[in-house]
């Protein structure tokens, strides 16, 4: 219904999107990896629709699939029930009927004939294009993520193919994981039935066309379609930031555009074999592979040229979903900390114990906590949930590095290697700037809705994009739907930078962090090739742009003095640290 969905923020903060948004057509995608955050969600949901809530307790063999699964049908259930009174509902102003209509793109056909409606004086004719539209009504869809890079993606996994969740999609974030796509190989639930179709499907994040082809054929060997790739913004984004080696969107965007044919015929040809193989099934026809796009996109100018340009299904709006209560699920100091977030306040940081980047706002009560306990002399956090435990230096048991007993034991080691002042305080730092995630991320719902996740622990994270530093009020859904549209402005940053040079300039910013970071660690002369493509591809990403500056926004000029003023940047860059034999 929609040209856009919302994806996946933190963990508490779609957790229960759909319940929220699904019935106006607006498809959501929940993280299902904490299954501690579903238990406490079917207790919150389960007296609202009269029903009685009946624990999944820890000690109940595979609890955390059933928690999943059990969530998952219970938001599936109140979805539905949502959409039998919405149909039901009165064409008079302010029923929810109206607003779903209200809400869809002015370029859609039920939308135009919504309108045609509204202007019929023939009784009869009027009711009757009133009960074709009634039936026309679908919800959005009930979509998951799953980070693979957590410890048991795999139980994750069960819990939504378990689901009776239909037209729905996972989401598979952070790489490839042979062993969860293995066992992907044993769900039919993501095989199509005789009419081509797809009960559940896979949808898999990349942030490149090469990240894209490594892992479509990957699946497709083992019988497994991806569904659409969901092109992101190496760093352009919120959550955790994985960087390309300087390609920008536009160049990725265009590559994926350019080999759509190609990667579709590649894949095919994989897939065709292998359900032939599984099941002696003969497919004379690709499924459809669609491409979406989100990171950054903050004008309905930009969402239009993505879809238009680079011929994308839709485009994901995150972060300022964030200061929409109707949609996401944010408590309420750390809303006004969002509204009130500038520049400064929003830092691609080293928190996350996976040792990815992690765009991460400062001033929250994660952050207090965290600096409180190191006062204190006691680093770290109460490791409770356990899905970021990977780390083996000191203990046979993988632990995880926001952890109390890792940063003890690893700052114990520090101090007894006798490292020079500035040494042992940057690495010291490093250490303690790790933050817990699984408990931070999900305590907003918890705060929001007076539940209790981890007794004693209440301290929330939040992680948004830097696009979040252009919208400053909280605003309901139906305005921000409005925006996206063209219908309305909501932008609080007059001189916000086109997406495009929003990313250029985080690129810049994070090459320059490294330059002079090995410098200073006498790494530079180790890693010059990897500088030089970095430069090349940034390069190259600038006279891309060029050549497109004219169709991308209707502020030309001001575009190409951006374009020119990083590419100046650039050369500064390479004089300083000589690493680049490319202009």
């Amino acid at each position: 219904m929609h040209t856009f969905h919302i994806p996946v923020m933190g963990l508490a903060y779609t957790v229960d999107s759909p319940i929220k948004v699904a019935r106006f057509g607006i498809s959501s995608v929940i993280s299902i990896v904490e299954d501690r955050l579903m238990e406490m969600m079917r207790k919150h949901y389960y007296p609202t629709i009269n029903r009685e809530y009946t624990s999944i307790t820890v000690y109940e063999e595979n609890h955390r699939e059933k928690r999943i699964t059990d969530y998952l049908n219970l938001v599936n259930t109140i979805v539905q029930a949502q959409m039998e009174k919405l149909r039901k509902a009165a064409f008079e102003k302010g029923s929810e009927i109206v607003k779903y209509f209200e809400m869809l793109p002015e370029d859609s056909l039920l939308k135009n004939l919504y309108q045609k409606m509204l202007h019929v004086t023939n009784t009869t004719e009027k009711m009757d294009l009133q009960a074709f539209l009634r039936t026309q009504i679908k919800p959005g869809a009930i979509d998951v993520n799953i980070m693979t890079k957590t410890v048991d993606p795999i139980t994750a996994l069960k819990g939504y193919v378990n689901s009776d969740l239909t037209d729905s999609s996972v989401v598979f974030s952070a790489g490839m994981d042979p062993r969860l796509y293995n066992y992907l190989e044993e769900c039919s639930q993501f095989d199509a039935d005789a009419a081509g179709v797809f009960r559940k499907k896979v949808i898999v994040k990349v942030s490149d066309y090469r990240s894209a082809l490594i892992q479509g054929k990957y699946l497709a060997k083992k019988g497994i379609w991806v569904s659409e790739f969901r092109i992101e913004s190496g760093l352009n984004c919120g959550g955790h930031a994985f960087a390309t080696e300087g390609f920008l969107l536009g160049p990725i965007m265009e590559e994926f555009k350019c080999n759509r044919k190609e990667l579709i015929a590649s894949l095919f040809d994989l897939y065709q074999a292998a359900v032939k193989r599984k099941s002696g099934r003969e497919i004379t026809d690709p499924p459809e592979l669609k491409y979406s796009v989100q990171g950054g996109i903050g004008t309905c100018e930009e969402d239009e040229f993505l879809r238009n340009h680079y011929e994308v299904a839709g485009t994901g709006w995150g972060t300022p979903f964030l200061l929409v209560p109707e949609a996401t699920t944010v408590d309420e100091a750390t809303l006004k900390l969002l509204c009130a977030a500038k520049e400064k306040d929003v830092v691609l940081s080293n928190s996350s114990p996976l040792g990815a980047r992690f765009h991460y706002l400062k001033g929250t009560t994660g952050e207090s906590e965290r600096l409180s306990r190191i006062a204190k002399d006691k680093p770290g956090s109460p490791c409770t949930e356990k899905h970021l435990t990977f780390n083996t230096e000191f203990t046979a048991e993988p632990i995880c590095t926001a952890s109390h007993k890792y940063q003890q034991l690893k700052i114990a080691q520090l101090q007894s290697l006798n490292l020079p002042d500035a040494e042992y305080k940057k690495q010291r730092d490093s250490v303690l700037e790790k933050e817990c995630l699984c408990v931070g991320l999900s305590n907003s719902a918890a705060i929001h809705y007076d539940e209790k996740f981890v007794r004693t622990l209440n301290a929330v994270t939040v992680c948004p994009g830097p696009n979040i530093v252009n919208f400053s009020k909280v605003v309901s859904l139906q305005t921000m739907t409005d925006h996206i549209y063209g219908r309305t402005d909501i932008l609080s940053n007059p001189d916000r930078p086109h997406m495009f040079i929003a990313e250029m300039r985080l690129y810049i910013a994070y090459l320059k962090e490294h330059l002079e970071s090995d410098s200073l660690s006498d790494q530079l002369s180790k890693r010059t090739k990897y500088y030089s493509a970095f430069f090349h591809n940034l390069n190259e990403g600038i006279r891309y742009y060029q050549k497109l500056a004219d169709a991308v926004t209707a502020a030309g000029d001001k575009f190409m003095a951006q374009l020119q003023h990083a590419y100046a940047e650039l050369e500064l860059l390479n004089c300083r640290y000589m690493v680049s034999a490319v202009s």
